[in-house]
């Protein structure tokens, strides 16, 4: 077997440098989703777990900043601003009203910050994966953001049970504040 090459640690590094931006960027959308989710139904009963989900994914986009800084990892601000943009553009989506959301915008959120949160664990247990062989990822705090997102998925997953028949069927579907 042959030793690693600095051309083999340049491509796994440049390698790293997208993924860790593509994470980032995801990440910045979902604290945007996340933010106006938790806006837009805080008088809903689902108002106060939207709200705490709101601020662990904020948190979580913090710690994937600092990890990219404790990995020497540059930010490609573009990747980070067009993520941003794309939520924003995403509320434009035709649902059946001019000015209003649907009554369905709820369950799609739902579904979008659970998707986001499943690719934030696979994030998180890729790098703790990685752990063994790069000292500057902890392993520690890599299992403790993971258990968050999987703590997340759980709640997302209690929220869409109670909103999905509702919301589908029609019966006392909670109203958007």
């Amino acid at each position: 077997m042959t030793a690693p090459t600095s051309q083999d640690g340049s491509a796994r590094h440049k390698r790293l440098v997208i993924y860790l931006n593509d994470h980032l960027a995801g990440a910045t959308a979902g604290v945007e989703l996340a933010r106006r989710t938790a806006e837009e139904h805080r008088a809903s009963p689902f108002g106060g777990a939207l709200e705490n989900l709101r601020k662990e994914i904020s948190q979580d986009r913090q710690a994937l900043v600092r990890l990219l800084a404790d990995l020497d990892v540059p930010v490609r601000h573009y990747k980070v601003y067009g993520a941003w943009l794309a939520e924003k553009a995403g509320r434009a989506k035709p649902n059946g009203r001019l000015v209003r959301r649907s009554g369905l915008s709820l369950l799609v959120e739902l579904e979008a910050l659970r998707l986001g949160v499943q690719g934030k664990a696979a994030l998180w247990r890729g790098l703790l994966a990685a752990s063994a062989q790069d000292a500057r990822l902890h392993a520690d705090r890599l299992e403790e953001l993971l258990r968050r997102a999987e703590r997340q998925i759980e709640t997302l997953d209690s929220l869409h049970g109670r909103a999905a028949p509702a919301l589908l069927e029609g019966a006392g579907a909670p109203q958007p504040s």
